[in-house]
């Protein structure tokens, strides 16, 4: 499986742009937030990419891979 490094660099530097959530880091919103947007629809291109991503990761108990990566702020 390859990954995308550049996708991932921008995923731990990405913020929440509208919401309760405004300015919080992606890495950062609580499952609860990812977890209704999986139930309403992830919206389109970059960011829904995203929050997919960061939705497949907090649901999975993955959190702890990002540590290393999010010191690279």
């Amino acid at each position: 499986m390859e990954y995308d490094e550049t996708f991932l660099r921008e995923l731990i530097q990405a913020r929440m742009p509208f919401g309760k959530y405004k300015d919080r880091y992606l890495t950062d919103l609580p499952v609860h937030y990812l977890e209704w947007f999986e139930r309403e629809g992830f919206p389109a291109g970059k960011l829904g990419q995203q929050l997919a991503t960061m939705y497949e990761i907090k649901t999975n108990g993955l959190d702890d891979l990002l540590k290393p990566l999010k010191k690279l702020r």
